[in-house]
């Protein structure tokens, strides 16, 4: 009798200690995405796809020191297109995606940790545009170039601008050059940097029309507690200039 009261009691405690563990977090890693926009994200090698080292930029940089310090486990992809990646972010748990401009319209979709980066909005012309403007409205019967998805495209569209997008943003500086386009609506640093990468200097900025700050969107079923420990260690980042010396690597 004594012996099968042995056996029941550790019975129970296996019983109680799968229970206990059942119980705790599970640890799973986030699965961030993230898209071909330099020098925030890029892949290494150019291309639309790929995954952990691969990828380098500001904005990934910042990132990964960002989870490290929080002590969160995750998992980086770059792919294409914008609309997939942000799509999937706010679909499925456990999901996120950056940099992403913070917008009023997506404010209630995603939970957000940052600034990770500013992105300013321009209108970039030719060098030798004779294009002067004053505000978005003279815009208004030029043909304008934007990136499908994006935030300035929305926003351009929104406005009644009508701008011609694409599935590249770097295809309109081509666009541009060849006068298929009169005005690229773009990023800075974002667009330059794009535009040497295919060989494209010295345009020129006739507008500068807004200012946007670049954020880690977080599906909003991540938990509260991980947003809060993420954001800390951001902002601990930016308190010892570990932020400024990773975009001095880049800029």
């Amino acid at each position: 009798m004594f012996k099968a009261l042995l056996l029941a009691l550790a019975s129970t405690s296996v019983l109680l200690a799968g229970s206990a563990h059942a119980e705790e977090p599970s640890g799973t890693a986030l699965v961030l995405l993230t898209e071909n926009f330099p020098p925030y994200n890029m892949a290494k090698n150019g291309k639309n796809f790929a995954k952990e080292e691969n990828i380098e930029g500001i904005a990934v940089d910042i990132v990964r020191e960002t989870f490290q310090r929080a002590g969160i486990s995750y998992n980086l992809t770059l792919r294409f297109p914008w609309e997939r990646i942000y799509k999937l972010a706010l679909e499925k748990p456990g999901y996120g995606v950056f940099v992403m401009a913070r917008l009023p319209d997506r404010e209630a979709l995603f939970k957000w940790v940052g600034p990770i980066g500013p992105d300013d909005w321009v209108l970039l012309a030719k060098a030798d545009s004779k294009i002067q403007l004053d505000d978005l409205n003279h815009a208004r019967g030029y043909k304008i170039g934007a990136y499908k998805g994006d935030a300035i495209a929305e926003t351009l569209e929104k406005q009644g601008l009508n701008p011609l997008v694409v599935l590249r943003d770097q295809d309109n500086a081509q666009k541009l050059l060849e006068g298929q386009i009169d005005l690229w609506a773009t990023g800075d640093p974002a667009g330059r940097y794009l535009a040497r990468q295919v060989g494209i200097t010295g345009l020129k900025t006739v507008l500068r029309f807004n200012s946007a700050e670049l954020y880690l969107a977080l599906n909003k079923d991540v938990p509260d507690e991980t947003v809060s420990k993420l954001q800390a260690a951001l902002d601990q980042l930016r308190k010892d200039g570990a932020i400024d010396e990773i975009m001095a690597r880049y800029l």
